[in-house]
């Protein structure tokens, strides 16, 4: 059954994304997309690739939404995206929300890292991670979903397999990430210029990054003990791709290649979206560029004793619109892979 589908905050790179990709799904139609800057344009004047002219954006508006959408995703800051998920909610819309306002289950460590009180408690019970390789079975009755950051993905795909088969230990994992600037935004910021970006590659918020207590929180769920994790992330003069490497400390100083790689095919072995590299290749962001799938490498570093495990995601397609899509998908009960192949 074809669905009815609105984008809330479609002018931005997400949101774009979302529109590149669900204006070729064979089982949905864009009936609403909002933007309060470009309200009375078509797509086509706001983006000339995007030819379908019978849509214009409006003025995002509840009410409207929840008339003219079945699915609605929330492609807006935390913060303001709660305040449209709850009267949604309510309505009887599926909310796919792509901002961070309901990846956190503890209100208290939203307001620490967020520095506000979180807007829509009652609903963060409600709200299923939408990690698919980790929630498909509840994400297909969920009517609110909250995807995953771009850098938690790159994360959580690598790292979930060996802590939940005991292979690396739960303390001392340390991760270093480099996204392209589209993962900051579309916004006006002097640090994001071209001039200020290229030929520099620096790092931010080496201290309390809003993406830590995401990280810690799900993996602390899949090792069943609480999980420590030192991230450091980097800004690269790429439009788009997100490279993280993760270096774990086995549970066994005897760890051999053959369990590590064994480890991750059968977890991955079946996932449409995750491809495992052979022991020694490393993951390429040139290979996952507007793609939906994580690519992982590894090596084991003999010297420091340490699993080196590397990742690349398109940081706006698995890492944002890629995945509220085939989080879509297995709600609605369609081919999981449909606008993403």
């Amino acid at each position: 059954m074809m669905k009815k589908i609105a984008i809330v905050g479609a002018a931005g790179y997400t949101g774009d994304e979302l529109l590149r990709l669900l204006l070729r799904h064979p089982n949905v139609e864009i009936t609403c997309v909002t933007s309060r800057e470009h309200a009375g344009k078509t797509l086509s004047e706001v983006n000339p690739r995007h030819s379908a002219d019978g849509i214009r954006f409006v003025e995002p508006d509840v009410d409207r939404i929840a008339e003219q959408a079945e699915i609605a995703f929330l492609c807006v800051p935390h913060g303001l995206a709660a305040e449209y998920a709850a009267p949604l909610f309510q309505k009887g819309v599926i909310v796919i929300d792509v901002s961070a306002d309901f990846r956190l289950k503890d209100a208290t460590i939203y307001e620490q890292h967020y520095n506000k009180a979180h807007p829509a408690v009652a609903l963060l019970t409600e709200a299923v991670y939408g990690l698919p390789e980790k929630n498909r079975a509840k994400l297909r009755s969920a009517s609110l979903i909250a995807c995953p950051g771009c850098y938690p993905t790159s994360v959580l795909l690598p790292a979930t397999p060996l802590l939940k088969n005991g292979l690396a230990t739960a303390d001392d994992i340390v991760v270093a990430s480099i996204s392209g600037v589209t993962g900051a935004g579309r916004k006006a910021d002097t640090s994001l210029l071209f001039a200020e970006c290229n030929e520099s590659i620096r790092a931010y918020s080496v201290t309390g990054h809003r993406h830590v207590p995401e990280i810690e929180q799900e993996l602390s769920e899949s090792a069943s003990q609480p999980v420590t994790v030192l991230f450091t992330p980097h800004l690269a003069p790429v439009n788009r791709g997100l490279h993280s490497a993760l270096f774990m400390k086995p549970v066994n100083a005897a760890c051999a290649t053959n369990d590590i790689a064994d480890c991750l095919d059968e977890a991955y072995k079946d996932e449409p979206f995750v491809r495992v590299l052979p022991h020694g290749r490393l993951a390429d962001t040139k290979r996952v560029t507007h793609t939906n799938v994580c690519e992982i490498g590894f090596a084991i570093e003999p010297r420091t004793n340490r699993i080196v495990v590397t990742s690349a995601i398109d940081n706006l397609t698995k890492g944002a619109a890629g995945q509220a899509i085939q989080c879509m998908n297995i709600r609605c009960g369609y081919d999981e892979t449909a606008a993403l192949l």
